[in-house]
């Protein structure tokens, strides 16, 4: 990979994490990633591990790396640190970088489209205080991937890395994709409890109907067939 000035490095971001797998070295270190990203800082980073995270998040323990620098991530930036700032434990952390070619190859097209549509827009969605909020939703959402579910890191990463992007790119509307998003998730969380709390009156006076009929059902059915 060539030597890039990182501090004043002008590639798209799409370009940059492209040109990451391209050395040879077979541990791809996040001390490494951070250097890579230079001045781009919290937006940069949270679209990469959110990207990342939905490209090769079904391996196990991926997210566990992934998903705990986010929540670093999420707490400076709702306390409104300058820079990003990492412990060293956290620097040596790795994953495999062929792994990491092949999630980066995944997700490339439709990100190089996004940085093409993508400009500068609805400032107050990018304001310090948007940034804050913003900070708080990602730790949360990084919470979320850390945890062992089994396919529930997808929606937790894409909205970091919808968070990220505008950041980034200082795209309000993508920010405003985000919020969207986590509202939908609340709306129907809320919908599913309301249906649970009206129904569950009727329904377990019902089930407990029928596992009451279960053990004659089975006495009758052995009895017919001489079991």
């Amino acid at each position: 990979m060539p030597d890039y000035d990182y501090q004043s490095d002008t590639r798209p971001f799409s370009q940059v994490i492209e040109d990451i797998g391209v050395k040879d070295d077979p541990k791809l270190y996040l001390g490494e990633l951070v250097n890579a990203f230079g001045e781009r800082g919290f937006g940069a980073l949270m679209l990469f591990f959110g990207l990342l995270s939905v490209a090769i998040g079904i391996i196990p323990g991926t997210t566990t790396i992934l998903g705990t620098p986010l929540i670093l991530m999420g707490l400076q930036l709702a306390i409104r640190q300058d820079q990003l700032w990492l412990p060293r434990w956290a620097l040596k952390r790795w994953i495999d970088r062929e792994t990491y070619r092949a999630g980066v190859a995944r997700v490339l097209p439709r990100l190089r489209k996004m940085e093409r549509l993508s400009k500068p827009r609805l400032e107050v969605m990018t304001s310090e205080v948007s940034e804050v909020l913003i900070g708080v939703a990602t730790v949360l959402m990084a919470i979320i991937l850390v945890l062992p579910l089994w396919g529930g890191n997808l929606v937790p990463a894409l909205i970091i890395s919808t968070f990220g992007f505008g950041l980034l790119q200082r795209d309000g509307l993508a920010i405003l994709i985000g919020w969207s998003a986590i509202g939908l998730i609340g709306v129907a969380a809320l919908i599913i409890w309301l249906a649970w709390t009206w129904v569950s009156p009727y329904l377990l006076p019902f089930w407990a109907w029928l596992n009451g009929l279960l053990p004659d059902a089975w006495t009758w059915l052995t009895g017919l067939f001489g079991g």
